[in-house]
């Protein structure tokens, strides 16, 4: 069985809280799934994409936030309520990106050059639907 890591994000700079529970993508199949069919994400979670320069919001029913981020947790950039069906521009220095509720990035004022701390909160085990029999 498969772990998710779920992690704190925090804006240092302005000593708010971008999301007390952000789950992180680190798979190929996580990260070209990301967020598509899910509900929107409520205040305090979030989606961390790793290794990822740009995002694309096709398939979804709801605008997010979108915040890119180097090798240093150094916010590159930001997309706020980046709507449905949007391709996102690439941000060459990111090394990871962050998808919010739409608004967040505004309520923390979190913007480029401010810095990240990210904190693992917990890992959960992730539900197998239809799991391979096991070979006796």
């Amino acid at each position: 069985m498969k772990t998710i890591e779920i992690i704190e994000i925090l804006n240092a700079t302005r000593n708010t809280c971008l999301a007390t529970r952000a789950r992180v993508a680190d798979t190929s199949w996580s990260r070209a799934r990301g967020l598509i069919g899910t509900p929107a994400l409520p205040p305090g979670q979030a989606l961390l994409i790793d290794p990822s320069m740009g995002i694309h919001t096709c398939f979804m029913s709801y605008p997010i936030d979108v915040v890119y981020v180097d090798q240093s947790d150094r916010v590159v950039d930001v997309d706020e309520a980046m709507p449905p069906w949007r391709l996102g521009k690439l941000r060459f220095r990111a090394v990871y990106v962050i998808e919010l509720p739409a608004g967040a990035v505004g309520k923390t004022g979190t913007q480029p050059g401010d810095h990240l701390n990210l904190r693992p909160v917990m890992q959960e085990a992730e539900v197998v639907r239809n799991p391979e029999p096991a070979i006796a």
